[in-house]
């Protein structure tokens, strides 16, 4: 027979409480958290390292248009 989702929910968290205690999960829940922060702002990081690049390559490319229609034609 199975559990209604809600009741399997709450049978494995007094299960957790029961063996590892409130603190350790606690810790478990902090030690996510922050895991979780350090890669939003490492994914932020790269974001902004791509956004630069393409500001790069669209700097260069316009300033290469701007060479080639100074330059008369032969």
């Amino acid at each position: 027979m199975l559990i209604p989702t809600e009741m399997g929910i709450l049978i494995l968290v007094i299960v957790a409480l029961v063996l590892f205690g409130g603190s350790r999960i606690a810790g478990v829940g902090k030690g996510a958290g922050r895991a979780i922060r350090e890669f939003k702002e490492e994914t932020a990081g790269l974001k902004e390292v791509d956004k630069k690049k393409a500001e790069d390559a669209a700097k260069a490319e316009s300033e290469d248009k701007t060479e080639t229609e100074a330059k008369p034609s032969e």
